[in-house]
């Protein structure tokens, strides 16, 4: 089983991350991202990642099919690290979270993921890695993808 840093897209009217009764990113139209850092997972998986995020098209055209992005809409990205989504789940009833990447690793690849998003985009917030976070959304259609690179 090769390890894949992942991403959970969903297009979103709105949403927000909260920590400790405080708003800590928010967005309005867009996209919020869970995205789980694996072990073996480098530089160069959060530069193919951030790239795909920016480009893939999930957002309805003047003839409502999904052919623009998240760049071409000028939406907002709300980067959520998200552990959990780094679980193995096909055996037993307990998920197994042995092929995540260890906390300095995966807080370091999810800052330089950002860094690059930052970049290249306008309106990127983040939650605080690794926080107990509230996450709230309005999840467009609902429109959802599991990204791997």
């Amino acid at each position: 089983h090769r390890h894949k840093m992942k991403a959970l897209i969903q297009r979103v009217s709105s949403a927000k991350v909260d920590v400790d009764k405080q708003t800590v990113g928010a967005i309005g139209q867009g996209l919020l991202v869970l995205l789980a850092v694996e072990k073996h997972d480098s530089e160069s998986h959060a530069e193919k990642i951030a790239h795909k995020l920016l480009n893939y098209r999930v957002f309805a055209d003047d003839a409502d099919k999904m052919n623009l992005s998240v760049r071409d809409v000028d939406g907002g990205l709300l980067i959520i690290s998200q552990f959990t989504l780094a679980a193995s789940t096909d055996k037993g009833m307990r998920p197994s979270f042995s092929g995540a990447a260890e906390p300095t690793v995966a807080k370091s690849c999810y800052d330089y993921c950002v860094s690059k998003l930052k970049e290249q985009h306008r309106s990127v917030e983040t939650g605080i890695f690794a926080a107990d976070m509230q996450v709230q959304l309005v999840n467009d259609g609902p429109v959802t993808f599991l990204l791997e690179v």
